[in-house]
């Protein structure tokens, strides 16, 4: 039996992402970083630890490709470190805030105008009245600087982003005819959220993810510059561009190669959130 030629067409996830630019393009890039991150566990080009004053600042070429920097040091493996460095802070913190934001904001749309539902959303606007420069100095003022004490402000701030989408997204479906369904056949409140609510706003939280793993590689730069993040001799993308700002007239290369690495990084995650909220979103499959 025929399809009529207007009947919908399945597509394989291979065709549908060389179908979207941005996708590809943000998963390649993604993957040149995160293939930086993983070589950079086993090896690099050079000791990132290790001085060599006679080749300081050396500009970019054979056999340092991205130059040296004032300690002497191979600024390429410093770049590969850095990845990993910034990789795994803004994982870390994104899945904080998913795995503790969406449970509250699942639990605030399941009872809401109740004290409870009141309760979450007023501390998450709390929360995110401190942007996560401020509460890293709050959490370096108690516990000093580090790459942990960033991971804890990201995450943080990262809490009311996800529980206020997921409440938004649970509350317009709290109301359809298969929440209504499962109602009726006596499921409770927390049952309905992880089967029937979390599943059908799942593809909404993965774009956000995307979007917000580029804004932790963003604040983990940030707070690194300001030296709350990663500390020596752990090399990080925003430490470096801190310190090659007082040399940048006879050595622009130690801000070039940092600054491209964070521009990159940040550029391909937005075009994967892009392309992801185009693959995932029903609305615009159909409109294609």
């Amino acid at each position: 039996m025929r399809l009529p030629s207007d009947a919908p067409r399945s597509v394989s996830p291979l065709r549908a992402v060389s179908r979207s630019l941005n996708l590809s393009l943000g998963l390649v890039l993604i993957l040149i970083f995160f293939g930086a991150a993983l070589v950079s566990l086993i090896w690099t080009p050079y000791d990132v630890a290790a001085l060599d004053i006679p080749n300081k600042l050396k500009p970019p070429g054979w056999p340092h490709l991205m130059g040296t920097d004032h300690f002497g040091r191979d600024v390429f493996s410093m770049i590969l470190v850095g990845a990993r460095t910034s990789i795994a802070v803004a994982v870390v913190a994104v899945g904080i805030g998913m795995g503790l934001g969406v449970p509250l904001g699942l639990t605030a749309a399941a009872r809401p105008g109740s004290f409870l539902d009141e309760l979450i959303m007023r501390g998450n606007d709390l929360v995110f009245a401190f942007p996560a420069l401020l509460i890293a100095i709050m959490i370096t003022a108690v516990f000093g600087p580090g790459a942990v004490n960033a991971i804890l402000a990201i995450g943080i701030f990262n809490i009311p982003v996800f529980a206020r989408l997921s409440r938004g997204a649970a509350l317009s479906l709290w109301t359809r005819d298969f929440v209504l369904s499962a109602r009726v056949a006596g499921k409770g409140a927390l049952r309905i959220s992880y089967e029937h609510i979390l599943p059908n706003i799942l593809n909404l939280l993965i774009v956000q993810g995307t979007i917000q793993f580029s804004l932790g590689i963003l604040a983990e730069a940030g707070l690194s510059y300001v030296g709350l993040g990663a500390q020596p001799p752990i090399p990080s993308w925003g430490r470096m561009l801190a310190e090659s700002q007082t040399m940048i007239s006879f050595a622009p290369h130690l801000a070039l190669f940092p600054g491209l690495a964070i521009v990159l990084t940040v550029l391909g995650l937005n075009l994967m959130g892009d392309g992801l909220r185009d693959l995932l979103d029903p609305k615009i499959r159909r409109e294609r």
